[in-house]
């Protein structure tokens, strides 16, 4: 089953960690967020395979945006 990483806050996608078809393990950094001047990684809940990343760098993303696809 994917699961779906989306965005907790609003906040500019400051750099993307991985690319499409890279393994990850569970706790793996996808994309590192910047708010209020603090650097956020957004994390994977378990291992797979990265399917889609849906944002780019320097993209302003709202709360529940979707950020990565992990299949």
């Amino acid at each position: 089953m994917a699961e779906e990483v989306h965005a907790e806050m609003v906040a500019n996608v400051a750099k993307i960690v991985v690319a499409e078809g890279d393994a990850v393990e569970a706790g793996a950094t996808l994309v590192i967020l910047e708010s209020m001047k603090m650097e956020i990684p957004v994390l994977t809940e378990g291992p797979g395979t990265v399917a889609a990343i849906k944002v780019a760098e320097g993209d302003v993303i709202q709360e529940g945006d979707l950020i990565a696809v992990i299949a």
